[in-house]
């Protein structure tokens, strides 16, 4: 996957997380991803696509950290564990990730098309990535725990 890749997903995260959820992220040494199972308890799945280039980007959060975000998106105490509005919120935040990233891409000419996110619970899930090249993988801490955010673009065969 192309360098000039990571840096919109990394902003669009920061950005998203920091004014919708309050919540300071500091991104750590992005790497490549061995295996193809989901890092956190909570993981949003969103495939995109262009002319040339497919594949989709991940979102995914350890519990405490996630119920931390969505309290400070609700503006309400966290959550005892994850429940149908946490999966939800991580929906509406891979979106919005997602949609920043793009939008930050088409600035280098890259038009994407983007689906619609795909939900998954559980620590350890395997994921069936949209393309068969590396995997880059930004891991992020907050007060509260980490979270990756995983981006999957290889060119079209």
């Amino acid at each position: 996957m192309k360098a000039e890749f990571i840096n919109p997903f990394l902003h669009a995260t920061r950005n998203v997380l920091e004014t919708m959820a309050q919540t300071k992220v500091t991104p750590q040494k992005p790497h490549l991803k061995e295996g193809n199972t989901s890092y956190g308890e909570v993981t949003g799945i969103i495939g995109m696509t262009s002319e040339a280039i497919t594949g989709c980007m991940i979102v995914s959060f350890s519990e405490k950290c996630i119920l931390r975000i969505v309290a400070n998106m609700l503006m309400e105490e966290p959550r005892a564990k994850v429940d149908d509005e946490v999966v939800d919120a991580v929906g509406e935040i891979t979106n919005m990730i997602c949609g920043g990233a793009k939008a930050d891409l088409a600035k280098i000419d890259h038009k994407f098309d983007l689906a619609t996110p795909t939900m998954v619970v559980g620590k350890g899930v395997e994921i069936s990535y949209y393309s068969i090249a590396p995997t880059i993988v930004i891991p992020f801490d907050t007060a509260d725990g980490g979270f990756v955010v995983e981006a999957n673009l290889g060119e079209k065969k």
